[in-house]
């Protein structure tokens, strides 16, 4: 028997045919108050998953590229359509286009390169996903996004990613939806716990914690992660619900750090600093580190803290 790895279990809560909305958790990590800065032009993410709906008008317009390494199409290597729907909500939180029509991603003008390691029923070959790691790694991506686990710690996987890390590439990955909500009990899925990626818990749109979503000491943050609205088959959109749905929350905001920030230091940050830059902007929200790790990434946190020590504000607060 394959070992096989497969899209983070979801779930997929309603369709719908038409909208017209910045969906509430790209609200919720403040990305529209960094827009005026930056949407994420110049940054390419790598989503590694079931491909995408190529042809959706909210996503068409960002897909630079991709590649197919299952078997689905009889295992062409450009045909990276989507025929399970997890990737293609997964692209659209990323960069959906900003096109007054559908919805709007975190970065709504990244360039998304469509890896497609996972088949039409959602599960891929180890083989798969090491591929199109090392594919990501030949494009130079700038960001590997992977919605997907399982619990087999393969040290061929391990090596892959750390070669993409070592590529000055930030891997971002689902925690896992194991959880029981109790922090003191540890659900590890892979590569989500591997120490080098930055691993994503989820919380609801009331910023509680999922009761689903994996908790153990590699999580690094959280993003929304339940009753998330995306684009999906057929040019249409679709909620879902699952750690999955908030690993792409994070993928977009580090498309958007690394543009400020690299402009911002004059120079191109390592891996290991736009990491650091990434925690500097995230917010507690009470839990264990265990389930939430450093909190929920807040792009505008820096603006907001440079408010409190406004000298105005000081002066006025010293004058009470």
């Amino acid at each position: 028997m394959e070992r096989q790895v497969h899209v983070i279990p979801f779930r997929v809560l309603e369709k719908i045919e038409q909208v017209n909305e910045i969906p509430t958790g790209v609200e919720m990590i403040q990305a529209p108050k960094i827009w005026d800065q930056t949407k994420g032009k110049g940054i390419t993410v790598a989503i590694l998953d079931t491909g995408c709906d190529i042809t959706h008008p909210d996503l068409k317009e960002r897909i630079v590229g991709g590649i197919n390494f299952t078997n689905d199409d009889g295992g062409k290597t450009d045909a990276y359509m989507d025929y399970n729907g997890h990737g293609t909500h997964v692209a659209g939180t990323i960069a959906a286009t900003k096109n007054n029509n559908g919805v709007v991603g975190v970065a709504p003008e990244a360039n998304l390169l469509i890896i497609k390691v996972l088949d039409k029923h959602g599960s891929g070959q180890y083989d798969w996903i090491i591929n199109g790691i090392n594919y990501a790694v030949e494009q130079k991506a700038d960001i590997i996004s992977m919605s997907l686990g399982g619990p087999e710690n393969l040290p061929a996987l391990h090596e892959a990613i750390q070669k993409a890390v070592a590529a000055n590439i930030l891997v971002i990955c689902a925690a896992g939806n194991e959880g029981d909500g109790v922090d003191s009990t540890d659900e590890f899925d892979y590569p989500g716990c591997y120490n080098e990626v930055i691993s994503v818990g989820a919380i609801d749109l009331e910023r509680h914690s999922s009761n689903f979503s994996n908790s153990n000491n590699e999580v690094d943050l959280v993003g929304p992660g339940e009753k998330i609205l995306s684009t999906y088959l057929n040019g249409t959109y679709a909620t879902l619900s699952g750690t999955s749905m908030a690993t792409p929350h994070v993928a977009g905001a580090m498309a958007l750090i690394k543009v400020l920030v690299n402009a911002s230091f004059e120079r191109n940050l390592t891996e290991r600093e736009l990491y650091a830059q990434l925690i500097k902007r995230t917010v507690p929200l009470g839990n264990s580190p265990k389930l939430e790790g450093n909190g929920l990434v807040y792009l505008n946190v820096m603006d907001e803290l440079s408010e409190v020590f406004n000298p105005k504000f000081v002066a006025k607060l010293l004058s009470l």
